[in-house]
């Protein structure tokens, strides 16, 4: 996968950039990020499960390659005891686009594409992007039991650092906050196929915490 991973990277950066060393660089940086120890679920599996959606809804998608690196960059920064992450990975690929013939409008949505992951909530309403970005990122929640499980020892994983009593409130808030919500997914295709399964797969998590 890693290698299919990098052919895609390289595929993407080259219509930005003719120099293979920029690409390489920035490749090796988002593998090092998304391969750290502490990554149980927001790790490369992530970032490919996305990239494969994405593919299925290119005729879809508006601007396409804007999605493709808000995929990449949109959990390039990942501390699970920091409240900031979303921001600080919008930051990072300003950064990093910067090294790339990227224009600032293009730029400017991408982050925009990560900020939206942090409240999961649509900011870009010009069309359908974000919409679609957003619940690929939470098709998990739709995804069946058995993968919904795993999923979700993945993230206590990623919070180990938390006692029981602090990541279970903390869990439970973030849980209601998508049962709340008239639906967890934006689009049509994705209510159809994901919604009725992930309100059944939170409330079973939210009876186990």
């Amino acid at each position: 996968m890693t290698e299919e991973l990098k052919n895609e990277w390289s595929q993407l950066v080259s219509k930005y950039s003719a120099q293979q060393t920029i690409a390489d660089e920035l490749w090796h940086e988002i593998k090092a990020q998304y391969t750290k120890k502490n990554r149980y679920y927001h790790n490369l599996s992530h970032i490919n499960t996305l990239l494969v959606q994405a593919k299925k809804l290119k005729e879809t998608i508006v601007n396409y390659d804007n999605l493709l690196f808000a995929i990449w960059y949109h959990d390039i920064i990942y501390n699970s005891k920091k409240q900031d992450n979303e921001e600080k990975s919008a930051v990072f690929a300003k950064k990093r686009l910067k090294s790339l013939e990227i224009d600032e409008k293009m730029a400017h949505l991408i982050q925009k594409l990560i900020l939206s992951t942090k409240n999961h909530q649509i900011i870009l309403g010009e069309n359908d992007d974000n919409a679609y970005f957003l619940d690929m990122d939470m098709s998990i929640l739709g995804a069946e039991w058995p993968t919904y499980l795993k999923y979700l020892k993945s993230i206590r994983k990623e919070y180990a650092i938390f006692p029981n009593f602090m990541y279970k409130k903390g869990r439970k808030k973030a849980l209601n906050h998508f049962l709340d919500r008239k639906t967890i997914f934006f689009t049509k295709p994705f209510q159809a196929k994901f919604e009725s399964q992930a309100r059944e797969n939170i409330n079973r998590e939210i009876d186990l915490l």
